[in-house]
């Protein structure tokens, strides 16, 4: 049993100025972690213990499926990401020894683990599962949200190694059935959703995503159940267009002052979603190429950027003029002498375009007779759009991502050189996957899911106590002697009691316990020098009843048997 005065455990009356989400504030005023500057918090005493709590089960569900833990470097050679391709990207921290030696600090460590995975050298020794808990650095442009986008992390990130495809499917499974056990014993709603593979590599990715307000990822879901993926790499069959009457050619029509999706739908009296919207942009091999996209759809980057072979950025006015003849907002795809990258919403129908001249569009404009391109999926799932299952309508709603698994292939065992022999004693690559979960992300999506604004109702495997005795001492030692008594009985019953021994009024005791949030809280107060009896209140409910002191304990245990 823990007593209250005796803990660092700093709480705050009010909000902290910067929080944004949910958890951030509750985590700051709870006394759970301290910033020390953008994107960089300590885990005070009750922080850290959820936190360790997050852990253990991880930990649990990984060594059931036989994995291994260890422990590789945070700090990693530069030469390793070079290798890998990696070492350019942007969050990337690197630095440099006394001497000049490059290093990284790592945000995943798939180099570091192919690395060692080079002493694998025969069938014989494969597969392998090993994992580890370490820090992680990234060089995040906008820390937000408390824990949920951070510079400095820890991750539980396993790796597998098999000879080959079949093998890393087994791999993967197992790995995705711990996943579901583990964020099922956290106490989250989840969805495994199909994800980018984006900068880790690779040909196959899912992610566990927590559905709340406070979440950056957004996930795609069918009424029906049967469909969930991120975003990022949602299918979906988009709203119909109602088209105007078809044209055999494409007809050229003035259009002053009018520059936007919605103007030009406004002007010609058509449906948006018969209209197009054109993109130019610049690929990774410095040339410019025309995304095209339905006029009321957005343009999906990543998606945009995976067709294209790597990152892109948005064409100069400059550059735009010299390639089209016109500036923005009278742009189009007919006539044009570039590569042009067409939404499959585009594939079927006549559209609106820009003329490639200033305050001119064109009617009727059909891909494959008026312009030749190739249809890549590079929109953005909406709200409101079909399901590609079962036709079912497709709802967006933003979450958290909590973890991920991806089949890396042979994506690092190749550059980095690891290999085995076969039955045959030919070389091969040891076929990889990654799997990465962060404790302090499902820890803060816990407390997104489970809070009222001011008090925190823990899942009960994460609450930093089963039980918290509020001891209100305005009658003196003998109520804080009951609650003691309460409290031993609980802990050798092996459940994890803090007591609220403070001298302290009973408000600020309450407000305390709102946000330290055991799932059970006994008070015992100065009625119960009249009657002998104490209050029992389940936090998640709100449920309350009053028990004779003798039977405190006994009803307690039952409570959260």
């Amino acid at each position: 049993m823990d007593r209250l005065s005796q803990l660092h455990i700093p709480t705050l009356r009010n909000d902290p100025a910067d929080a944004e989400a949910p958890s951030h504030r509750l985590l700051v005023r709870g006394g759970y972690v301290r910033q020390v500057g953008a994107g960089l918090f300590s885990y005070l005493p009750l922080g850290w213990r959820v936190h360790q709590k997050v852990v253990r089960i991880i930990r649990e569900e990984m060594n059931a499926i036989g994995a291994q833990e260890m422990l590789a470097p945070l700090m990693t050679p530069a030469e390793l990401w070079q290798e890998s391709g990696r070492f350019g990207i942007p969050e990337v921290f690197r630095l440099e020894d006394r001497h000049g030696r490059g290093f990284v600090l790592s945000m995943t460590h798939e180099e570091t683990m192919t690395f060692h995975a080079r002493e694998l050298e025969s069938y014989r020794q494969l597969p392998q599962l090993w994992y580890h808990f370490q820090l992680k650095g990234r060089d995040e442009a906008r820390p937000r949200a408390g824990l949920l986008r951070v510079r400095e992390f820890v991750m539980k990130d396993s790796y597998s190694f098999d000879r080959d495809e079949a093998g890393l499917n087994d791999s993967y499974e197992k790995h995705a059935g711990a996943y579901r056990r583990i964020f099922e014993r956290c106490g989250l709603r989840f969805f495994e959703c199909e994800g980018d593979v984006g900068q880790m590599g690779g040909e196959i990715a899912h992610e566990y995503l927590a559905p709340c307000p406070a979440g950056e990822n957004e996930i795609a879901l069918c009424e029906n159940g049967d469909y969930a993926a991120n975003v990022e790499a949602a299918r979906s069959v988009p709203s119909a267009s109602e088209f105007p009457e078809r044209l055999d050619t494409p007809s050229e029509v003035e259009t002053p002052g009018v520059g936007t999706i919605d103007e030009v739908a406004e002007f010609l009296h058509v449906d948006p979603r018969a209209t197009a919207k054109a993109m130019p942009v610049v690929g990774p091999d410095g040339k410019l190429v025309l995304g095209l996209i339905r006029g009321d759809h957005r343009l999906h980057e990543l998606k945009l950027g995976v067709v294209l072979g790597g990152e892109f950025r948005p064409a100069h006015p400059e550059e735009i003029e010299q390639a089209f003849g016109a500036s923005g907002g009278s742009l189009g795809p007919v006539g044009v002498k570039l590569r042009v990258v067409a939404d499959e919403a585009l594939r079927e129908g006549q559209f609106v375009a820009g003329a490639n001249r200033d305050g001119f569009h064109l009617r009727g404009v059909e891909a494959g007779r008026d312009f030749e391109c190739e249809f890549a999926d590079i929109r953005e799932v909406v709200d409101g759009d079909t399901c590609i299952h079962c036709g079912g309508r497709i709802g967006v709603e933003p979450a958290i991502e909590v973890g991920n698994i991806f089949q890396l292939g042979t994506r690092y065992s190749g550059p980095l050189g690891a290999v085995y022999l076969d039955e045959n004693g030919k070389e091969q690559p040891i076929v990889m996957g990654s799997y990465g979960i962060g404790p302090g992300r499902v820890l803060a999506a816990a407390i997104e899911q489970n809070h009222d604004g001011n008090k925190i109702t823990w899942p009960r495997s994460l609450a930093p106590y089963d039980v918290e005795i509020v001891a209100l001492q305005a009658a003196g030692e003998s109520l804080l002697a009951i609650a003691e008594e309460i409290g031993a009985e609980l802990s050798d019953a092996g459940l994890e009691i803090l007591l609220d021994d403070r001298e302290a009024r009973p408000g600020e005791k309450f407000a305390d316990a709102d946000l330290i949030g055991a799932p059970l809280r006994i008070t015992v107060g100065k009625k119960t020098l009249d009657d002998g009896a104490v209050d029992l209140k389940l936090l998640a409910s709100g449920e309350e009843s009053r028990v004779p002191a003798a039977e405190a304990a006994a009803q307690a245990a039952e409570l959260l048997a």
